[in-house]
């Protein structure tokens, strides 16, 4: 893609200290965004920051995606120094753990849902007002997960929040459409991550069922992630699109 792809519009990435949101600030940054690195982790945005080119161009910023406090304050930050909110958006923030079912306590499960779901309402509710306000067109993408259309044993609060993110992005794009925002969402497969880390032998073992053969890498996500995100994709509304390898064909 052209590094002139997005022409410095300014693009918020949740999760952006590491794995998947991390590969798509180092995408977004070389297709021609500035791009805003936003981890609960501030060192790790720290360091995907110094790995973008223009360093200067972007910024590291922490925030809680389960704290709407949190959220206001990292979008008055972006607005302050750009003097214009994020018209992109790309909800990366996400966090897993094996748990059997009946073995999920409450706390658990709803960790899992507040990051993943929650996060995900509160940060896209906080950028499309700001840009309503405005008059400004935008984009949002958020990351789902295969799981969440097909289920995962042992990740049932996982799969569930997932397919949380997956019923949000079609209520939200049918919302906004004709106000302006585009909204779409990803399915990754398994992806080579330090969330895989978290991930039972069993679930690595599925790569087996991908017509690739392989995991798949963060890189080939973003990519996904920065077409949705730009242009090329303007008919796309409400699509809930698979980066899986070819899982289960």
């Amino acid at each position: 893609m052209s590094s002139s792809l997005f022409g410095g519009k300014v693009v918020l990435v949740t999760g952006g200290g590491s794995g998947i949101g991390r590969a798509i600030c180092q995408v977004l940054a070389r297709d021609g965004a500035r791009v805003v690195v936003a981890d609960i982790n501030l060192q790790g945005a720290q360091d995907t920051l110094s790995m973008l080119p223009n360093a200067g161009d972007h910024l590291a910023l922490p925030i809680d995606v389960t704290s709407q406090d949190s959220v206001d304050s990292a979008i008055k930050a972006i607005t302050e120094k750009y003097q214009t909110p994020p018209s992109l958006l790309a909800n990366s923030a996400g966090i897993t753990a094996k748990f059997p079912f009946l073995d999920i306590e409450e706390k658990a499960f709803m960790d899992v849902i507040d990051v993943n779901l929650k996060g995900t309402f509160l940060v896209s509710q906080a950028v499309i007002k700001s840009l309503l306000k405005q008059e400004a067109l935008g984009v949002v993408v958020n990351i789902a997960s295969l799981a969440g259309q097909i289920g995962l044993r042992n990740y049932s609060h996982y799969a569930a929040s997932k397919g949380g993110v997956m019923a949000l992005t079609k209520s939200m794009a049918g919302e906004f459409a004709k106000k302006g925002v585009r909204v779409n969402c990803i399915l990754p497969g398994l992806i080579d991550t330090p969330l895989v880390n978290n991930v039972s032998p069993e679930v690595v073992a599925a790569i087996a069922l991908t017509a690739v053969g392989r995991i798949g890498q963060a890189e080939e996500v973003a990519e996904v992630v920065a077409f949705l995100l730009s242009e090329k994709s303007s008919f796309m509304v409400g699509s809930c699109v698979e980066v899986s390898g070819g899982y289960g064909i």
